[in-house]
């Protein structure tokens, strides 16, 4: 790999880890757990791995032996600053209980499990990417762990490699699969654990126990980095409204923090627009209004954050979106033979006729994007509608309506941006850099007392490193029931921004005098030890 001089001296830099665990470190069992929701359907599917208790690492004599093992690691799902620095910590980890364990990357993600695609990693391999961003160590994949089949040829590659525990290092799905994988073979003594780890940018993998999915950290900083950026260019030309989406399909806290970190003119967040029941028209009328009010102060300029996922939050919209996704799965073989112009039509005659009406209210793009393709898991794919387009079009034409009316006199020319691939594969910032390796460390040693079907929890995150708190969290207690594809599946719930949480009261109380003054912050590039305005709202 070729290296530039501040990547060199960043591999040079050496993750702080909690105390707990380092030195003799002793496992203390805690209460036995339940599913956040469903329980009597999630200890149905899941009898082996249901119930099981939390669990800490403390100081302490260790009951770990010295055995030798071997590790199977996959990186799953999309990329999150960090994921390297999970390797190293699970390399580092295994090899301080016995300097003979091995560790294997799976390549391509859980594919490379099922097709027997690997690689030892080794310490001049893990050396190469210690700090650094992107999972090209061993790359990932979205492929799904759900079919016996699977389960048994991933069974095969670890017998043969000598492999005692995986470790998926995944979002919500992917450790939904790995808490499937873990049930599975424990249900056949196969000797097989599975051990999960918190990944992704969107925020939206927390509990109690997992107190931040890695990765959010960094690619906050850098979204608002450059958000900071075009802030000071608006200032600066004072001719542009900047429309901004950002990632974060499901939840809105990419944005919300992007937002603390930066103060905006308007920001959306897509709970609170369920919350209140919003239409397209309410939201649109929001934005035009602060920039009708920016206006009247001769301010012909701003900044609009808008979440990925935000059509989806819309009530009406979601609606439709659920009944799309169930006539889709029930009707996909027909759908897939008729031609690309003919399936808006098969759409509409298919849809009750209250959504049929708002599919076809909608802008033509938008409704083509809601009728195609589907993702892995069957949702709509919202990063791929070009919502901040859709909306700046609709607040134009709404305040040209309103200057016809009299009630505006301002100029508005727009600016679009999608900020997303551009944070997902950044160079972990020092939190991320600390508490992945960190996850890492604490996965060895969930492997090591014989754990199977927990993830890795680090928390007490806001103090300094030496003072976190080292556990597991059993994947079954973060579990409730989901329609996915039509079909009712398990899945680790995800967390939404809490309307009545520290965080969103913050901006709640400080967003209408970001909305008329002009109070940007340019936020530069990352600064090391400060952690999320996130966590530091919420703890």
């Amino acid at each position: 790999m070729n290296k530039s001089a501040l990547q060199i001296e960043r591999s040079k830099y050496s993750p702080k880890i909690p105390a707990s665990i380092d030195g003799a470190t002793k496992l203390v069992e805690g209460k036995a757990t339940e599913s956040v929701a469903d329980q009597a359907d999630i200890k149905k599917l899941f009898p082996n791995t249901y119930g099981m208790p939390i669990v800490t690492f403390e100081n302490g004599e260790s009951k770990v032996a010295n055995t030798q093992f071997n590790v199977g690691v996959i990186l799953s799902g999309g990329q999150a600053p960090g994921g390297h620095n999970v390797v190293s910590g699970i390399f580092d980890g295994i090899k301080k209980i016995n300097p003979a364990n091995k560790l294997y990357g799976f390549l391509g993600g859980p594919s490379g499990l099922v097709d027997h695609k690997y690689i030892e990693l080794t310490s001049e391999i893990i050396d190469e990417y210690r700090n650094t961003g992107g999972f090209d160590i061993i790359g990932s994949g979205r492929t799904k762990l759900e079919e016996v089949e699977q389960f048994d040829k991933g069974l095969e590659i670890c017998n043969k490699l000598g492999i005692k525990a995986i470790v998926i290092i995944g979002g919500d799905d992917s450790n939904t699969n790995a808490c499937v994988l873990a049930e599975y073979y424990l249900q056949k003594n196969t000797g097989i654990q599975v051990i999960g780890c918190p990944k992704t940018i969107d925020g939206d993998l927390k509990n109690e126990m997992i107190e931040t999915s890695f990765g959010f950290d960094t690619a906050t900083k850098v979204y608002a980095e450059v958000i900071g950026n075009i802030e000071r260019d608006a200032n600066s030309a004072k001719k542009y409204w900047h429309f901004i989406k950002l990632m974060g399909r499901s939840a809105s806290h990419v944005t919300l923090e992007a937002a603390l970190q930066t103060q905006p003119n308007v920001t959306l967040i897509g709970e609170e627009v369920e919350a209140k029941n919003q239409t397209l028209d309410d939201v649109v009328t929001y934005i035009a209004n602060v920039v009708a009010k920016r206006a009247a102060n001769g301010d012909n300029f701003g900044t609009v954050l808008v979440p990925e996922g935000l059509i989806e939050f819309i009530p009406a919209i979601k609606k439709l979106i659920a009944e799309l996704n169930d006539m889709l799965a029930a009707n996909q073989a027909e759908f897939d033979k008729i031609a690309v112009d003919d399936k808006i039509d098969f759409v509409i005659k298919h849809l009750s006729a209250e959504n049929a009406a708002l599919f076809q209210s909608l802008p033509t793009a938008v409704s083509k994007q809601l009728a195609l393709e589907r993702d892995p898991h069957g949702n709509v794919q919202v990063s791929l509608i070009e919502t901040e387009q859709l909306l700046a079009e609709m607040v134009s034409k709404k305040l040209a309506a309103w200057k016809k009316e009299g009630k505006y006199n301002g100029k508005f020319a727009t600016q679009h941006h999608f900020f997303g691939y551009e944070g997902r594969c950044a160079a972990p910032s020092n939190f991320d850099a600390d508490y992945c390796y960190s996850l890492g460390r604490v996965a060895s040693l969930l492997i090591a007392s014989g754990k199977t079907g927990y993830m890795s929890s680090v928390r007490n995150t806001t103090k300094p490193a030496a003072e976190w708190l080292a556990g597991g969290i059993p994947i079954t207690a973060m579990m409730n029931m989901e329609k996915r594809n039509g079909k009712m599946k398990p899945v680790i719930q995800k967390a939404l921004v809490k309307l009545d949480g520290g965080p969103f009261k913050f901006f709640a109380a400080n967003r209408d005098k970001w909305a008329t003054e002009t109070s940007y912050i340019y936020p530069g590039p990352i600064v090391a030890d400060q952690t999320t305005k996130t966590l530091v709202l919420e703890h």
